[in-house]
């Protein structure tokens, strides 16, 4: 195997190779240096640690069903109902989660009062974050952190209906279940980043959930390398019958919603639409998905930030430029989201549990971790690229320099493909010459590289270096 995966370390491919292919040379560039070969991260295969349970899922989403309804609305200090009580409930797994691995986490809420057109008397929201510190932690400067987010507040066809039972199974206890079990996969394992689990309220009245946890991480300095967002991913028989238990959407933003105009012509002008971070971060989540193949799930890498005309929890990331995505199913049952319950002729209506699909629940749950450890254990991603090579027939390609990276990454592919084709690996250096690689012809990125091998997003190459 590491004698195939050297051979694969500078070999070109024609456009015409399978997309699998690509990402399998991708990930096993890692093992292109025997000093940056991994034994501990998803990039190279399995963990041997914890995997998620489908019957712990169950048991979590049959929990929060049970508070009888978590609208924003709803009540926020009974011991039985409504979004107070479920909060509360989160906070405990939280607190048990780290009671078993020693204090791992640091279990704590973030609230603020909100005002709109679904709350026009104004609503406090919380969020329940479990926040488990990575070794680079420093609380008197920035520092790295990788965010798992599902909302936990559920509606039914009436928005404003903070009364009637809205149990919200898959929408969104299956994300909100996601993120817990997350936690105790990964409680215990040391990272270099921070990873933060947090349950997020306000979802349905505004993604107010989404606005606090946003400015919380930019107001506390937080270099937010990425941000999932599980949202609707616990099942698999669709609106028309179909049944997709091998895929899940992965939404991601191109140009960036965060950019100014200077920053928009620039991206024009070097052909960069394709390749914003949150894209970037989509991309590594494919491979990290296809270097996988026991998860059994392919990503299905949307190339817009939502579903058609729909949004969630991410989309306050993308507007203050934090990288992010969005996790949902392979295929939609509308008839379960946003629903009273009630059967009209023979039809059942509702977010009910019996709907749901609990081992495709624990394979997003799997890939979800497998990326948490990639990202956490990963140097930041470098700050900028530049490329050299106007009027020639070769490429120098220069990047910044990132603390902890013990080697750089650099791909590049042909104008016209989608996915990253070749690549070479970097030591003791920030430039590389690419010979024969001419820059009008292609797209060149770089990532750092950890010592284990752990890869960040790839920095997309930008304009010509200043002199």
């Amino acid at each position: 195997m590491a004698a195939t995966a050297l051979q694969m370390c500078n070999r070109r491919y024609d456009l015409g190779v399978m997309k699998k292919l690509i990402l399998i040379a991708a990930a096993a560039s890692a093992l292109c240096s025997p000093a940056l070969a991994r034994t501990n991260t998803a990039v190279t295969g399995p963990v041997a640690t914890k995997a998620p349970d489908p019957a712990r899922l169950k048991a979590s989403v049959e929990k929060l069903v049970r508070f009888g309804t978590r609208h924003t609305l709803s009540s926020a200090t009974d011991p039985k109902r409504g979004i107070g009580a479920a909060r509360r409930w989160g906070g405990q797994e939280f607190e048990r989660i780290s009671k078993g691995c020693g204090g791992c986490l640091t279990v704590e809420t973030v609230a603020d009062r909100f005002t709109g057109p679904r709350a026009p008397d104004g609503v406090e929201v919380v969020d329940v974050l479990a926040i488990q510190k990575g070794t680079g932690w420093s609380d008197s400067g920035p520092n790295q952190v990788v965010i798992v987010a599902g909302h936990i507040d559920s509606r039914v066809t009436d928005v404003m209906n903070a009364t009637s039972d809205a149990p919200g199974a898959n929408d969104n206890a299956s994300g909100s279940a996601l993120v817990i079990e997350a936690a105790r996969v990964l409680a215990g394992e040391k990272f270099d980043g921070t990873i933060v689990y947090a349950l997020l309220s306000g979802e349905e009245q505004g993604l107010w959930g989404g606005k606090l946890l946003a400015a919380t991480a930019k107001a506390r300095g937080w270099q937010v390398r990425a941000m999932l967002n599980n949202d609707i991913v616990g099942n698999t028989l669709g609106q028309n019958g179909q049944i997709v238990a091998d895929r899940v959407r992965v939404f991601s933003e191109g140009i960036r919603f965060s950019e100014d105009a200077k920053a928009n012509l620039t991206r024009r002008a070097i052909g960069g639409e394709d390749d914003g971070p949150s894209r970037a971060l989509a991309k590594k989540i494919d491979g990290i998905a296809a270097a996988n193949p026991q998860i059994g799930l392919d990503v299905f890498a949307v190339r817009r930030f939502d579903r058609f005309g729909r949004g969630g929890d991410h989309s306050p990331f993308l507007e203050l430029g934090f990288p992010a995505v969005r996790f949902s199913v392979g295929i939609e049952n509308y008839d379960r989201q946003h629903q009273d319950l009630r059967t009209e002729n023979g039809r059942v209506y509702g977010d009910t549990v019996e709907a749901m699909d609990f081992p495709y629940l624990a394979k997003v749950t799997a890939l979800n971790v497998a990326a948490l450890r990639e990202l956490a254990d990963a140097p930041a991603a470098p700050a900028s690229v530049s490329l050299d090579g106007a009027v020639s027939m070769d490429t120098r390609v220069f990047w910044d320099a990132v603390p902890g990276a013990a080697a750089y990454h650099v791909y590049w592919r042909r104008a016209d493909a989608q996915d990253w084709t070749d690549s070479r690996m970097v030591t003791g250096a920030t430039e590389t010459l690419l010979k024969d690689v001419v820059v009008d012809d292609h797209f060149i990125g770089v990532a750092a590289v950890a010592k284990d091998g752990a890869e960040s997003l790839v920095t997309f190459g930008g304009m010509a270096p200043r002199r």
